[in-house]
């Protein structure tokens, strides 16, 4: 499970698809309807949202915004409202860095147009869920 604190936008297809399939995978696990995935890394800056239903739900709704804008049909309905607001999560610039080097990589061997699209690019969006703060790697991260 890899859920990008990278803006959607430098996904290629493939990243895209996997992104949406395993961020409804971890919605079900915050909704306590799956065993598997309870204890992924990958969750715990969610699990230690003020509320993480609605960190959840703003983090899908920037994907499915993606998605609309390739001509993409994502099910909307898939994405739970939460009660609350999502307040900006926070994640570390080493962290950016990091996620960048291994997107990048990935899209170098299965996408070398757009690998060679992003290539230049000097600081990359951030996810619309997240701020951006100095540090290194996050604790979660599994390299």
């Amino acid at each position: 499970m890899r859920l990008w604190s990278l803006h959607p936008r430098y996904l290629d297809p493939q990243g895209l698809v996997a992104l949406w399939r395993e961020t409804l995978l971890a919605q079900a696990v915050l909704h306590g309807e799956t065993r598997g995935y309870r204890n992924h890394p990958q969750l715990d800056r969610f699990k230690q949202a003020s509320d993480p239903l609605a960190a959840m739900e703003r983090y899908l709704h920037a994907i499915h915004a993606e998605a609309v804008a390739r001509g993409y049909a994502f099910d909307a309905s898939k994405i739970r409202p939460a009660r609350g607001q999502a307040a900006a999560l926070q994640v570390t610039d080493g962290q950016m860095r990091y996620e960048w080097a291994h997107l990048m990589a990935k899209l170098q061997a299965r996408n070398p147009a757009l690998h060679q699209q992003w290539q230049g690019t000097g600081t990359p969006q951030v996810h619309p869920l997240f701020e951006v703060v100095p540090g290194g790697m996050e604790p979660w991260e599994r390299p």
